[in-house]
């Protein structure tokens, strides 16, 4: 494909919608799921963990088996695993079923992130492929914006009227097991799966020729890569961010809800929603401080605002709890992108294949609320949270230790001034 695809890049906008709705869902969700079944925090810590764990295994063979089969049927196998998951929940909504459900849908969705984003600089031409970017960036963090007011409109439409006009309300009330209303969504999933493989099998999607750079080496390649310190430093990097932004997902409407009474239905998806939302608020005027300030500059004052940001949200009486947490959101939001751009530029070769080792760093999102989960069975979730200063402390010497061979590119404020 030559010439710029608009719909094929609404297609990709779309999967990015899906993947984030999808992901992010469970944050909101853990309060009830731990009701639900009765868990301790430790054994609610496997639902994450089930989930990222599929990161971790999965993004470097994907890269591999999409290089062979093609991102058509790559992303067909990507979202029939959404499917499976969704399904076999929807219809045994067991804890023991859960992780297992998770974790399918975990792998499903690995193979999808590492797909669209070549795909992407094809379908919308590569001129406007940083343009493109951070649409995805702006839909992934609407979606996770959504989802939680999605979550608490079916919570509440359902328990007082499951019959109700809404169709959609309707089909879910007749379809939930066991009157647990909160499983209505992995129903909701599979809809949305089903939506996305019909319309998949019916487009044209070119054959991305990825470049040299962009290819998944050899075995021996990565063995290669992972005997260099600056591979480690990096990864674990992504480890830290991950683990950090997923620990605050997944366990803040638990913590307010334990310290603080708030509703996990109600005030606590408002809650966890605007953490989404100002992290993405905070990406879009990320672009404009990494044009201003080097990026190791950035990720310094972002860590260390992080830090005092979650030491008031663990301290701080209900309203500053209240208001701290979702600003939590604002101040990683700029990790990520920091981060991995500092790794990239930090090695000469093997681009493609770097990234597979740091992509499975997500794998961070399953270790450290694992352990937040487990230390919150032992001192309390208030002080199992403040492992996070581990996790943030690394990033604050990532900052320090980087030595990337190229620094981001900055110019004065006046002279961006100029050219706006």
């Amino acid at each position: 494909m030559k010439q710029k695809s608009n719909f094929l890049v609404g297609v990709i906008l779309v999967v990015w919608f899906v993947i984030s709705f999808v992901t992010n869902i469970l944050g909101p969700l853990m309060p009830i799921i731990i009701d639900t079944y009765n868990l301790s925090l430790t054994m609610a810590a496997f639902l994450p963990f089930s989930f990222f764990l599929a990161y971790g295994v999965t993004s470097i063979p994907a890269g591999i088996m999409i290089e062979r089969i093609g991102e058509k049927y790559s992303m067909l196998i990507a979202f029939s695993l959404n499917l499976l998951g969704a399904l076999a929940f929807a219809f045994n909504p067991q804890y023991s079923m859960a992780l297992a459900s998770l974790f399918v849908i975990g792998i499903g969705m690995a193979m999808l992130q590492v797909i669209i984003n070549p795909l992407m600089r094809i379908a919308g031409c590569e001129e406007n492929f940083a343009f493109y970017s951070v649409m995805a960036q702006l839909v992934f963090g609407g979606a996770s914006f959504l989802s939680p007011f999605v979550f608490a409109y079916l919570m509440e439409a359902l328990g007082t009227n499951p019959t109700s006009a809404n169709p959609l309300v309707h089909i879910l009330g007749g379809l939930i097991r066991d009157g647990i209303h909160w499983t209505s969504l992995y129903w909701l999933f599979a809809f949305i799966f089903i939506l996305m493989i019909l319309t998949l099998s019916i487009i044209k999607m070119p054959r991305v020729e990825l470049k040299e750079d962009e290819k998944s080496g050899a075995f021996k390649v990565y063995l290669e890569l992972l005997q260099k310190k600056e591979v480690w430093l990096f990864f674990l990097g992504i480890v830290a961010y991950v683990g950090t932004e997923q620990s605050l997902g997944n366990w803040m409407t638990e913590f307010l809800k334990r310290y603080h009474q708030v509703n996990p239905a109600t005030e606590g998806a408002n809650i966890i929603a605007w953490f989404w939302g100002l992290m993405t608020i905070g990406c879009l005027l990320g672009l404009l401080v990494l044009k201003l300030w080097d990026g190791k500059l950035v990720l310094k004052v972002a860590t260390v605002l992080s830090l005092l940001t979650i030491t008031v949200a663990l301290l701080g009486n209900r309203e500053l709890a209240i208001m701290a947490f979702p600003f939590a959101g604002f101040t990683i939001s700029v990790m990520f992108s920091v981060i991995f751009s500092l790794a990239l530029n930090s090695v000469t070769k093997n681009h493609g294949s770097f990234s597979g080792i740091l992509c499975s760093g997500i794998f961070g999102g399953a270790l450290v609320p694992f352990i937040v989960g487990a230390l919150g069975d032992v001192i309390g979730l208030k002080y199992a949270m403040m492992f996070l200063y581990v996790t943030l402390g690394y990033i604050f010497f990532i900052a320090f230790k980087a030595k990337p061979l190229v620094n981001n590119k900055t110019v004065a404020f006046r002279d961006l001034l100029k050219n706006t």
